[in-house]
C-alpha cells in the first residue's frame, strides 16, 4: 500500500491475527452468505473467495438459497456460489449477518467461525469476531483484514470489495461513510476496481418487471403524522401479474425515504413464504430497535425483521402500530 491508513477500528487487532491463523491451518473453508443475500454480503465474501483461489487455499462460497442477485454476476467468481454444503470443511467464514440465524442453518459447534459483520445487532457469535458496527459495510472489515496481514488485493478482490461497500453506504450516501471509507475506495480503485464500470452494472442493468411493479408498490403508500410516517407493501399476486423478483422493488423504499417530509417508513412484502419488512429512517430515529421488537436487526436507519404472517396488509398494522409507539 502506498500509505497508512487511520482506521477508527474498534476491532481487537488480535483478531485480524487470529482469523489469518485459523485460515492458514485449515484443509477446507466454507464461507457464508447471509439469507436473501446483498451485494455487501456477496461482495465480502468473494473478495476472500478470490484471495482464497488465488493462493490455492480449498474453500467454497455457500448460500442457502440458488435465488442469488444476478445483478452480481460481473463479480469474479460469483458463478461458483452453491447451495449445496461440502462434505467436509473445517473452518467457517461468515459474512455480514447481524444475527446467528441469517447463516440459514445450524453450524456444527466444533467447527471454528470467524464472524465478519457491521450490525449493532451482532452478539459476536463467532469464535473470531471481526465486528464494528460503526463501519460502512462489512466489505470495509474485509479490507481492513487484508490491510493488517499484509495480504495483496488483486483487481478482482478489490472489484468485489468496492461492490459492497459501494452498495451498502447507498452508493457512498450514508453517514457510515466517513473521509477513511474513501481513502479505502481510492486505494480499491488504484487497485483496479472500476468506478465507473461497476456503477454501471449495477445501476442501469434493470428488468422490465421492475418497472411494472413499482408503480403498483408506489401506489400503496400511506402517510401517517402528516406525512412523516410512511408505509408501502407489494401484495404477493403482484409479483405473478408483473414477473418481477421481490428484489425488482427494492429501489420504493429509497423513493419514499426521498420525499423531504418522511422521517420514518417500511415496506412489506412476501419472501419465501414469510413477510419480510425493511424499515428506514433519517436523523436521530432508531429502527433497529422496531426491528429487534420483531426479532429482527440491522443498523440505526436502516434494519429489518420477517414475520410469520402472509397478509402483507396485516403485517404493515402490526408493525405500524409499534413504529407509532416508538415515533410519538
Amino acid at each position: 500500500m502506498k500509505k497508512d491508513f487511520i482506521t477508527n477500528n474498534k476491532v481487537d487487532m488480535a483478531e485480524y491475527t487470529k482469523a489469518l491463523q485459523l485460515i492458514e491451518k485449515s484443509r477446507y473453508i466454507l464461507i457464508i452468505t447471509h439469507v436473501n443475500p446483498d451485494p455487501d454480503s456477496i461482495g465480502s465474501a468473494l473478495a476472500l473467495s478470490n484471495l482464497f483461489y488465488e493462493n490455492r487455499i480449498k474453500h467454497k462460497v455457500f448460500n442457502i438459497s440458488s435465488d442469488l442477485p444476478q445483478n452480481l454476476d460481473f463479480i469474479p467468481r460469483f458463478d461458483k456460489i452453491t447451495d449445496q454444503l461440502p462434505a467436509f470443511f473445517d473452518l467457517a467464514i461468515s459474512v455480514d449477518c447481524g444475527t446467528y440465524k441469517r447463516l440459514g442453518f445450524e453450524l456444527d459447534p466444533s467447527i471454528p467461525l470467524i464472524n465478519f459483520d457491521h450490525h449493532q445487532s451482532n452478539e459476536g457469535f463467532g469464535t473470531v469476531n471481526i465486528v464494528d458496527p460503526m463501519k460502512s459495510s462489512t466489505a470495509e472489515l474485509v479490507f481492513e483484514f487484508f490491510k493488517h496481514n499484509g495480504l495483496y488485493i488483486t483487481k478482482n478482490s478489490a472489484t468485489a470489495l468496492y461492490v459492497g461497500i459501494y452498495d451498502d453506504t447507498l452508493a457512498f450516501s450514508l453517514s457510515r461513510c466517513d473521509e477513511i471509507t474513501f481513502e479505502k475506495i481510492n486505494f480499491l480503485v488504484e487497485c483496479g476496481a472500476s468506478p465507473s464500470d461497476i456503477a454501471n452494472k449495477l445501476l442501469r442493468r434493470d428488468s422490465l418487471a421492475k418497472y411494472r411493479i413499482i408503480p403498483k408498490v408506489l401506489d400503496s403508500l400511506e402517510l401517517y403524522k402528516e406525512g412523516e410516517v410512511a408505509t408501502i407493501f407489494a401484495k404477493e399476486e403482484w409479483f405473478k401479474q408483473t414477473g418481477a423478483h421481490s428484489r425488482d422493488c427494492e429501489d420504493a423504499l429509497d423513493m419514499v425515504m426521498s420525499i423531504a417530509v418522511v422521517r420514518i417508513a417500511f415496506f412489506v412484502r412476501v419472501v419465501n413464504g414469510t413477510s419480510r419488512v425493511s424499515l428506514r429512517s433519517k436523523g436521530k430515529i432508531d429502527v433497529s430497535s422496531i426491528a429487534g421488537y420483531f426479532g429482527g436487526g440491522g443498523h440505526f436507519n436502516a434494519a429489518g425483521c420477517t414475520l410469520n404472517i402472509l397478509d402483507v396488509e396485516e403485517v404493515k398494522k402490526i408493525v405500524l402500530k409499534e413504529v407509532l409507539e416508538v415515533y410519538k
